[in-house]
């Protein structure tokens, strides 16, 4: 008995090779940069973008208004030290904004400059061919005809010259008679690319508009300040109550300009709301005399690329202290911050700390200013915001102000540690009218000799403000025409007619965007079907009275 051995199994299939490290990298790459590109994401991070926004403008930021942070500080001693570790104080400058802002520029450019480089071949590239079955298309007809081939698509072509359309016509044989085997000659037409420029100018353009403020932020900066009608300031960071730069600022790129304050006028409605700011500046280079001009709350001053805006005003007592001595110090004063916007009644402090040799202990003033003043339950008060009847109810403090410790304080009350460690002790109070005097103990005189009028005045440097005007205008032309605009295309192919005599026109159109199609696809048809009855010969008419005469046979055929 012989035995066969068994079949030997088939070698097993070696395994596939792994890709390399730097091809999964690569791969994974690839697959990133796809769903960053994609408009989807672009439109996810357009809106989280807004999403991070809104604490910026719910919370007080210290790049706009310090006081108001270090209040929110003191009113939400808890909350507020989280918010700070999360930069909500400081939203636009936070590195989780910036984080979304970049990936939203970058995705925006992986998005448009692809379908940049697409649009401009399908600017030079044909119209495609017509399909094989126009009947398919969301509006399509057929139109006979006596004419031949030719002479139907040249009335066709004509039409859609006039509409501005792009027209090729491609000979490719013969149709059969229902014109649909896709091989006979055929015209394409197509317009509206401006609507796809629409689109990709509406993309650039907030592409641009990030470029404008991101520019804007890096090199910018702004400063404000409060002047006294009298007085003035110079650009210079040092000189500014509050003030913001971008990171490439540097301060010796600040603009050489000058602006003093010599009057300023606010006008009230009849139920004394604020109607407007007006306030006559003169304005020039360090040690020039300057250039006069009148700025207002919508009306500041421009400068290639510097704003000089009016934000607010005020109102400054004017003081005239006299030491025992003798010695005088005329008409100083310091601005007094509103506390009511509808009465003005502001409150402020002046300092002197330097009352000459002689004099070991510091003087400040105070107090409580009411433009028009009214004793209730001996309380001064203010019933108009007007300059009528102006009174200051003031605390007169001697001692020490502690400007040299090293410590910040507040240019606009005095240090209530000072007052409290016993430094500064008050050594008087009253309420003066104007011309009334305060004496103190060691026989200062302090006399209310008036108010002044102070002017809250921002200066803003941006020079992206152009650019991203310039880019808000192209993204609302490139919306417009994106919204407005539609895409057509149009084939017409002919085939000879089931009968044998004339033509069939089969036409269709294809449209995206626009609204409904099929009035305007109507109106074409019949606007062609009028222009093919026109240029169709005409048969000779019978003469009236009797039949058609008999054709004429030749001699040789009777």
């Amino acid at each position: 008995m012989t035995t066969t051995a068994p079949p030997r199994p088939a070698p097993a299939p070696p395994p596939p090779a792994r890709p390399s490290l730097g091809t999964r990298v690569r791969g994974l790459w690839l697959r990133w940069w796809r769903r960053l590109t994609a408009m989807r994401t672009a439109i996810v991070l357009l809106f989280l973008l807004a999403l991070a926004a809104i604490p910026g403008s719910l919370l007080p930021q210290r790049s706009l208004n310090q006081n108001a942070v270090r209040q929110y500080f003191a009113d939400h001693p808890t909350l507020a030290p989280v918010l700070d570790r999360l930069y909500a104080f400081d939203v636009f400058g936070s590195p989780w904004f910036a984080a979304v802002y970049l990936l939203l520029f970058v995705s925006l450019i992986g998005c448009v400059v692809p379908r940049l480089a697409e649009h401009v071949r399908a600017l030079r590239a044909a119209p495609p061919p017509a399909p094989r079955r126009l009947q398919r298309l969301p509006d399509s007809a057929e139109l006979a005809t006596p004419l031949t081939g030719p002479a139907a698509l040249d009335v066709v072509e004509e039409e859609l010259r006039v509409r501005r359309f792009r027209v090729v016509r491609r000979e490719t044989g013969h149709a059969d008679s229902a014109g649909s085997s896709g091989n006979g000659p055929e015209l394409s037409a197509e317009k509206g690319f401006w609507k796809e420029t629409g689109n990709l100018l509406f993309h650039l353009s907030l592409v641009a508009l990030l470029l404008g403020l991101a520019g804007g932020k890096l090199w910018g900066y702004e400063g404000s300040i409060l002047v006294t009608e009298g007085q003035g300031f110079c650009n210079a960071f040092q000189q500014y109550d509050t003030h913001s730069s971008g990171a490439l600022v540097d301060s010796g790129d600040l603009s050489p300009l000058c602006i003093d304050l010599e009057d300023f006028r606010a006008e009230y409605e009849e139920d004394l709301t604020a109607a407007s700011y007006t306030a006559d500046i003169r304005y020039g280079g360090p040690g020039e005399e300057g250039e006069p001009a009148t700025i207002g709350v919508n009306d500041p001053l421009r400068l290639d690329g510097d704003r000089v805006y009016v934000t607010g005003h005020g109102y400054a007592p004017r003081f005239t202290v006299t030491l025992a001595d003798g010695t005088a110090f005329t008409d100083v004063s310091a601005p007094f911050l509103p506390s009511d916007q509808t009465t003005m009644s502001s409150e402020g402090a002046l300092k002197l700390p330097d009352l000459g040799a002689g004099v070991e202990d510091q003087l400040a003033l105070e107090g409580f200013f009411a433009p028009t003043g009214l004793m209730q339950g001996g309380v001064l008060t203010s019933i108009d915001p007007r300059p009528l009847n102006p009174q200051v109810a003031v605390l007169a403090y001697q001692g020490y102000l502690g400007l040299d410790s090293g410590l910040p304080q507040s240019v606009y009350s005095l240090d209530a540690s000072q007052i409290e460690r016993g430094r500064l002790a008050e050594v008087g109070r009253a309420n003066l009218a104007v011309g009334e005097t305060l004496t103190l103990p060691d026989g200062t005189a302090i006399t209310f000799t008036g108010v002044s009028q102070f002017a809250a005045l921002q200066f803003s440097h941006d020079p992206g403000q152009v650019w991203v005007l310039a880019a808000a205008i192209a993204l609302l032309v490139g919306l417009l025409a994106l919204l407005l605009l539609r895409r057509e295309r149009f084939f017409a192919r002919v085939g000879p007619a089931p009968d044998g005599g004339g033509t069939v026109l089969s036409v269709g159109s294809l449209t995206r965007g626009g609204g409904e199609s099929a009035t305007s696809f109507a109106e074409l048809t019949g606007r062609l079907r009028a222009a093919l009855d026109e240029r169709s010969p005409t048969p000779s008419a019978p003469p009236s009275g009797g039949a058609a005469p008999e054709p004429e046979v030749p001699p040789s055929d009777r």
